[in-house]
């Protein structure tokens, strides 16, 4: 799917969004998802923001681990 192609109009401003903190965590989980339609695919503002996971054993932790110390390397 190319993000280009996506009527923005039609996706959920996640920052319309609103969780109820007093609610078990089932039910904000449920009405997250209610209320955002699509968790993978959804506007902030003007940008749309889509979701993807690779097939790779590498936490997300280590990503940015590595990120982190790629950026902090002494060039």
């Amino acid at each position: 799917m190319i993000i280009d192609t996506i009527d923005r109009d039609s996706l959920v401003d996640i920052q319309s969004v609103s969780i109820d903190d007093t609610l078990p965590k089932d039910e904000r989980i449920r009405d997250y998802i209610r209320q955002i339609k699509n968790p993978y695919l959804y506007r902030h503002g003007k940008y749309v923001v889509k979701i993807a996971f690779a097939d790779t054993d590498v936490t997300l932790e280590q990503r940015l681990i590595d990120y982190i110390r790629a950026k902090c390397a002494v060039a």
